[in-house]
């Protein structure tokens, strides 16, 4: 039986358009998921939208819509961009789906009548944009620590989880469990910032607004949006509190859960006393990923600093915004879009290094030996460093996706390119062809060329799948063996240009105010 691999996004609030710092984290998971599928595991990749909340109701009421007919129309868009990058998904979750709501229902019963959770008052400082409840020393500058907007004094009647009961476990499991948060840095700051300061107990429920799940035992409450978004990750994979499915047994715990790193806290403190309470285990492993920021800045719609996935990819194609998102954000530091470096990554590793490596190579196969290429008993001096990398790929790309370095990963496909680049200016194939006793010399040339592009493109599937899959069909050949193989036969087909240059000032003139 295959190893289970089960991985989920955050779901994503349907508040309005996600813009491209949204999606990278769609086209990260995705890209890990299509890894692990590579590898031979059986995986499960779950993404969706998160579709209550006082923030929902008020722009419903300012659209002239009912909350349901604004979140349907909003999950609709973000499914069309996720589609659109071409997410893998096995799952689209939407916190509206009545299975969903049931067993949040049943799960706010279950916690309530263990003692879990408790009825009480909440007076605080309330920000409507992030839906979170703060004290005065928690506010930076008088103002929302999360999003800096303004706060108002808020009292209701409410449901409490009783979190502080578990903040001796919770120390003590990251203490336990260093692998448990990563980065590193957003362990830490959990630990330090929130958990040893001392957890209050959490707000979960709410009077002062309809849009949520209904409290099944006392309608004037709705569940609090934190609890019933972060159930989603059980509740639809077949989890409820007295009956667990075989779906849920096999997949529970989760082995990544990817998340912004501004929903940290509620991840990696919230979401496991929860599971504590339901007597579930924790996830394996949470990843905080950093943002993507445009010209160094955050994005925001206020500041007019947003850039749109499908605009990108309408200019772009898919591919080359997939490359850029998943090569230019490092592992714990924030990214930088702009359409400049867009450009210049396009036009220098993915039209330069990559598609006119493939282009040049299938070309001269082509032209020297009509396409039928087969790998010979003749060798150069430069065969075995090029096969010796090629054979390496699978160790160094599997190490850094394990790390979930994938930028690095991304790095190490490319180092074989370029290598590859540098074998044709050594081999001098153009040289050879004008010599009729170097033919073989010739064909072993391109044959090697021809096998480091085939593995490299297995290799690249991941991160650029419509691009892996044009070489393949290019290259007419269906093998997927992850190394160097002399048993080979390519049959070529015609070339095409994976990535074209872009006139990069003329493409600004056109294109950015």
């Amino acid at each position: 039986m295959k190893e289970k691999f089960y991985i989920t996004t955050a779901i994503a609030y349907t508040s309005g358009k996600p813009h491209i710092g949204n999606t990278y984290e769609i086209v990260l998971s995705d890209a890990i998921a299509r890894y692990k599928r590579f590898k031979g595991f059986d995986v499960y990749f779950q993404t969706g939208t998160d579709e209550h909340g006082e923030k929902i109701e008020v722009k419903a009421k300012e659209a002239g819509v009912t909350p349901q007919e604004f979140v349907d129309e909003k999950a609709s868009e973000v499914k069309r961009i996720w589609d659109l990058m071409g997410a893998s998904y096995d799952k689209f979750v939407r916190t509206t789906d009545p299975e969903h709501e049931k067993v949040v229902q049943h799960i706010f019963k279950k916690m309530y009548e263990q003692g879990d959770i408790y009825k009480g008052e909440y007076k605080g400082l309330y920000c409507t944009p992030c839906e979170s409840f703060w004290t005065e020393s928690q506010l930076v500058d008088g103002k929302c620590p999360d999003c800096g907007r303004e706060v108002k004094e808020a009292s209701e009647e409410a449901y409490f989880f009783r979190l502080s009961k578990y903040q001796k476990k919770l120390e003590e499991y990251f203490k336990e469990h260093p692998e448990f948060i990563e980065p590193e840095a957003r362990k830490n700051e959990m630990l330090n910032n929130f958990i040893k300061p001392g957890l209050q107990d959490l707000c979960v429920s709410r009077t002062s607004f309809d849009w949520g799940i209904p409290v099944d035992f006392d309608s004037k409450h709705v569940v609090y949006v934190w609890l019933d978004a972060l159930t989603n990750y059980i509740t639809n994979i077949g989890y409820d509190v007295d009956n667990q499915t075989e779906q849920f047994k096999k997949l529970w715990p989760a082995d990544l859960q990817i998340i912004g790193k501004d929903i940290v806290r509620f991840h990696s403190i919230y979401w496991p006393c929860f599971l504590w309470s339901l007597g579930l285990p924790l996830p394996k492993k949470i990843f905080g990923h950093p943002w993507l920021l445009m010209n160094n800045d955050k994005m925001s719609k206020s500041k007019g600093n947003v850039i749109y996935a499908d605009e990108l990819v309408e200019a772009f194609g898919v591919d080359a915004v997939r490359y850029y998102l998943l090569h230019e954000i490092p592992f714990a530091s924030d990214g930088n879009i702009t359409y400049e470096l867009l450009i210049d990554h396009i036009n220098g590793e993915l039209a330069n290094v990559l598609g006119n490596l493939v282009q040049r190579s299938i070309s001269m196969g082509n032209k020297y030996f009509d396409g039928n290429i087969k790998a010979t008993d003749i060798t150069t001096n430069f065969d075995k460093e090029l096969e010796e990398k090629i054979n390496a790929l699978d160790k160094v790309v599997d190490e850094k996706m394990d790390k979930l370095q994938i930028s690095d990963a991304i790095t190490e496909i490319f180092n074989v390119l370029r290598l590859t680049n540098k074998y044709i200016d050594e081999t001098t194939p153009w040289v050879l062809a004008k010599d009729e006793s170097k033919k073989d010399e010739l064909q072993n040339v391109i044959y090697h060329l021809l096998e480091s592009i085939r593995v490299c493109a297995l290799y690249l599937e991941p991160f650029m799948p419509n691009t892996s899959e044009e070489i393949r069909r290019q290259l007419n050949n269906d093998d997927n063996t992850t190394s160097y193989s002399k048993e080979n036969h390519y049959l070529l087909g015609q070339p095409s240009p994976l990535f074209q240059r872009i006139d990069k000032e003329k493409f600004l003139k056109e294109n950015v105010k």
